[in-house]
Parts: C-alpha cells; structure tokens; sequence
C-alpha cells in the first residue's frame, strides 16, 4: 500500500467514525508496527478532540508522531517530529485542535478527515515514502 492509500483508508476510517484521528493514523500504518490492532486502538484512545478533548495538540499528529517513534526504532524520533509538525502546519495551517476547527474564530482551517491524510501524508513525506 503506497502513502497517498494509506492516507485515503485513513481519512475515511475518520469520516466513517470508525476512528478517532490518532486511531486512524495508527490505524493506516498497522502493517508496519509490531503492536496488534486492539492495542492501537487502546492507544489512541485519549486523543480525541485533541488530547484529552482539551482541543489541544490534534490527535492525528500526535498518531503520526507515535509510528515515527516505532518505525525508527526511536532513533532521530525529535528531529521527525519537529518536520512532521512543520509539513503538518503547512498542510493544515495549525496544528492545535481548536484552530483547525475553528472553535474560536468560526472558520475552520481544516475538517477532521483532511488532517488525518495530511498527517499521513506528512508522515509519508517525512520518512520518505
């Protein structure tokens, strides 16, 4: 499965409400990490609405951040994340929750299932893919 698949899955695993957004990153990249599936979903589980539904850092970030973390053994995982939140905020145009949802301001910067491929894709980008 190549990562613009694995994006397309994702994103509708959210839009079905199969998946929060972490889950349904974890959930795209569950071929490559050595955890079984019910243990990723237990994973994401607390990163709904951003984490801890506190409207805070977005939940498919934080999913892409935790498969950086595993698929690189941990080796150079800070300097990923930085990247992956960098090409995120390009792609999305924050990275917190409450602005992509637009809690404040009314306007949305971007809907749930689009930030769940962006993460994916920016993940894809990022460990080149």
């Amino acid at each position: 499965m190549n990562i613009e698949e694995r994006a397309a899955q994702a994103a509708a695993w959210k839009a079905a409400g199969q998946c929060n957004c972490a889950q349904a990153v974890l959930k795209a990249f569950e071929d490559k990490l050595p955890v079984d599936a019910d243990t990723l979903m237990k994973l994401g589980a607390g990163y709904a609405a951003g984490m801890g539904c506190m409207e805070s850092t977005c939940g498919a970030l934080i999913g892409a951040v935790m498969v950086a973390g595993i698929v690189t053994d941990g080796k150079g995982t800070p300097r990923i994340s930085r990247e992956l939140l960098q090409n995120f905020q390009e792609k999305c145009g924050a990275t917190l929750c409450k602005d992509l949802k637009g809690m404040e301001t009314g306007a949305p910067l971007c809907p749930c299932p689009e930030c769940v491929r962006n993460a994916v894709l920016a993940l894809g980008e990022v460990l080149g893919e």
